[in-house]
């Protein structure tokens, strides 16, 4: 009898401590997703069109600054994080349907929608623009790279930056749903 209140008390704490454990990597989730899509909700509402009325030199200039600045280990831990941690999420909240789903389209979503963009899109074109050397470029050229580069690099944030609001509500939601079952 008394192994099995001693195995009933190590079973009912593993169980505890799993709980504990799912509860924060949904919370890591969360905020990792919250962050990424912070990042480029802000960039839409001040970097960009504050680099819109610069000059065509000074927007690629500043713009190969940005995109060689935000190469770093802190934006590269929650990019990549967020790309990581939400399948967990998933695995974890397997049992519970509603969630499960929110959490799976929330995925989904970031791949797609932020992760594949983002490495399919906005970085090929930051290859391009890191690769010219702007102080040799006379001024036809640049309005033609800048032409080349600021709109398609632009509907391209714009699709992540959706896609990040939508993961945003999606985990959000999960988040709040795991806690009623």
């Amino acid at each position: 009898m008394l192994k099995f209140v001693i195995l009933l008390g190590v079973q009912i704490h593993l169980k505890q401590l799993f709980m504990n454990f799912k509860t924060l990597v949904l919370l890591l989730s969360t905020v990792s997703t919250a962050l990424i899509g912070g990042l480029f909700y802000a960039y839409s509402c001040s970097v960009i069109p504050g680099l819109a009325r610069l000059s065509d030199a000074s927007f690629l200039q500043a713009m190969q600054s940005i995109n060689r600045a935000i190469l770093n280990p802190l934006f590269f831990i929650s990019f990549m994080g967020t790309l990581i941690i939400l399948p967990i999420s998933v695995l974890f909240f397997r049992e519970q349907t509603m969630v499960f789903y929110l959490l799976l389209a929330a995925t989904l979503f970031y791949f797609g929608g932020v992760f594949l963009v983002t490495i399919i899109g906005n970085v090929p074109l930051n290859n391009l623009l890191d690769g010219a050397d702007l102080g040799k470029l006379g001024a036809t050229e640049l309005t033609a790279l800048r032409e080349k580069f600021e709109s398609s690099w632009n509907l391209f944030h714009r699709i992540r930056t959706i896609a990040s609001f939508i993961c945003i509500v999606l985990v959000a939601y999960a988040a709040i749903l795991s806690r009623d079952a």
